[in-house]
């Protein structure tokens, strides 16, 4: 069966982006446009991991975060930010709320990307 995978994305062309480089690799993408939606989203699909963006409308990235991993449900579903903040205090607040991953939207974001996911043993190593 295909990983399945939350992405919780507001841009419409980020979320493109991303979306597609999944898909190429046999990932199932679902798309939710702001933080509560995808913790709704997350509850009722448990995906095998979740990507999100810290701006996010409605519920930023660190709260959506911190409640998926408050959640028992979802508490050990990998947690991938993936955002155009790339200071390290934002880093570090990411990691603090339980991300397992903390990816700046760079030239390498979509590699690191597949990477995390391939180390978080969602990808197959190939």
């Amino acid at each position: 069966m295909a990983p399945y995978v939350l992405l919780v994305e507001d841009s419409r062309t980020q979320a493109l982006r991303f979306q597609l480089q999944l898909q190429r690799r046999g990932v199932r993408v679902e798309v939710a446009r702001d933080g509560c939606e995808g913790l709704e989203y997350a509850r009722a699909h448990v995906p095998d991991a979740i990507i999100l963006d810290v701006d996010l409308p409605g519920m930023d990235g660190y709260a959506l975060c911190q409640q998926l991993k408050q959640d028992c449900a979802t508490a050990s579903t990998p947690v991938i930010m993936l955002t155009h903040r790339d200071d390290a205090r934002s880093a570090q607040t990411g990691l603090d709320v339980g991300a397992d991953d903390y990816i700046p939207k760079d030239a390498f974001a979509e590699h690191n990307l597949i990477e995390s996911l391939r180390a978080l043993g969602v990808l197959q190593q190939t």
